[in-house]
């Protein structure tokens, strides 16, 4: 099996309110990438967060004391560290001048997701998407009406890993296709038995689509052909989340928690 990883040139730098679906539809349009059936469009969290307004002036934010403390100890933005936050359900840990926070929907990160680089522009920052599903969701029915393509979207985001160097694309919100492929019941070319294999696929895309995904090139949107998306579990738990929410290690699991 080959897998085309074919990044979507042309995209416009992205504003508050734009129809990103329309814009991503034309990028794949004028660039000649066109969609085949199975194709999975990764879109950069980024361009998603600035389309639905998630931008944020710091000459707006008034730190609190303790956002202010903080900073100065660390050498730090006090706007930014208040804007940390206000967007964490949880601190993880705070030490040495790095903040690692939970967000609401459950990412552990660092600065809850917060970028300042490529914003709007100078003096702003953007914050992850409130709901990454429901905008790849969105995405998926924008391009269904412009392009008349079924595709899977993910929408993707720079983590940093535990143990690991180096930062890797991730999933964040995950749209038409299966987040996880569960491999538990099926065999090895040993005949064994796998009991606890599930893979993370819609990491793995977000991490393929990071080899062109460039901080200073421009490319926020990829897509990814020849991949055979996984079908629905057959064994799904009903009480498990759908889309880039199945990603998050459950509470009763996490051994780190």
């Amino acid at each position: 099996m080959a897998v085309l990883v074919l990044p979507v040139p042309g995209l416009p730098r992205v504003q508050p309110g734009d129809d990103l679906p329309r814009l991503l539809a034309t990028a794949i349009a004028e660039s000649r990438v066109g969609t085949k059936p199975g194709d999975v469009l990764l879109v950069c969290q980024k361009v998603v967060s600035k389309a639905e307004g998630r931008v944020v002036d710091l000459a707006d934010v008034e730190p609190s004391p303790f956002a202010a403390a903080w900073a100065a100890r660390h050498d730090k933005d006090a706007r930014v560290v208040e804007l940390v936050l206000r967007e964490s359900s949880r601190i993880v840990r705070m030490d040495a001048g790095h903040l690692i926070v939970e967000t609401g929907p459950g990412w552990v990160c660092a600065n809850a997701g917060i970028d300042e680089s490529n914003a709007v522009r100078d003096g702003q920052v953007t914050l992850l998407p409130l709901d990454a599903d429901l905008s790849a969701e969105r995405i998926r029915d924008g391009l269904r009406d412009h392009l008349g393509a079924e595709l899977g979207i993910v929408v993707t985001d720079t983590f940093g890993r535990p143990w690991r160097e180096g930062q890797v694309e991730v999933a964040l919100g995950v749209a038409g296709l299966e987040p996880l492929l569960d491999l538990r019941g099926t065999r090895d070319l040993n005949g064994h038995e796998l009991r606890v294999t599930v893979i993370g696929v819609a990491d793995e895309l977000a991490a393929a689509a990071g080899l062109v995904m460039g901080k200073a090139e421009g490319i926020a949107a990829v897509l990814v052909r020849g991949w055979q998306a996984p079908p629905p579990p057959a064994n799904a738990d009903p009480d498990r989340p759908r889309g880039g929410r199945a990603l998050v290690r459950r509470r009763e699991t996490d051994l780190f928690r």
